[in-house]
């Protein structure tokens, strides 16, 4: 009787022992696929990532946003001149037909190389921005179309100094129900 104990505990410690082992080697291997699937991305690349067509920014607020987002990688961040040339692509695909009517796709990317080279020149980079609040976005009709207003301050870095600038932007809507930016200015 005591022998069948015996085997009995001796089995079942193996067992258990096995399900340990088992359950660690799980942990295990699922942190290594979980590390081996992490691709970092640079900032550039994920402003490039992002399809307008299938995840276009849904308010005018949020089209402002992803505004900046590119903003901030005009400025601060490092790229490849075919990367510039798709962010350039990129934040063309926010802007109103109007606007992007207004310049060639070459002075346009002329024009924008001399602002960023401005900027770096100046020692500045692009630190943060605020938007409006939601409930601040003025909502108007104008020669038949929906329109938006809002503003953003910038925090504009150079070398220890802060400088700051508030600016305010124009949407309308396009014939596919997306805000575009018609327009910025510096705010008085």
């Amino acid at each position: 009787m005591k022998k069948s104990g015996i085997v009995k505990i001796v089995i079942i410690g193996v067992v258990l022992a096995a399900l340990v082992v088992g359950y660690f080697y799980y942990l295990s291997s699922k942190g290594k696929q979980n590390d081996e699937e992490v691709v970092e991305s640079t900032a550039v690349q994920a402003v490039l990532m992002r399809d307008l067509d299938k995840n276009y920014p849904p308010t005018p607020k949020e089209v402002v946003k992803y505004f900046n987002e590119i903003s901030k990688c005009f400025y601060n961040e490092k790229y490849t001149e075919s990367e510039l040339y798709d962010l350039a692509m990129k934040i063309q695909g926010i802007y109103d037909d109007e606007l992007v009517a207004n310049k060639s796709e070459e002075q346009y990317l002329k024009d924008l190389q001399s602002d960023i080279d401005d900027m770096k020149n100046q020692d500045r980079t692009l630190s943060s921005y605020e938007l409006s609040a939601s409930t601040d976005v003025e909502e108007f009709v104008e020669n038949g179309y929906s329109c938006a207003r809002l503003y953003c301050t910038y925090s504009i870095r150079q070398g220890t100094k802060m400088i700051s600038s508030r600016v305010v932007f124009i949407l309308r809507k396009d014939d596919n129900g997306h805000w575009k930016i018609l327009g910025w200015d510096l705010d008085d």
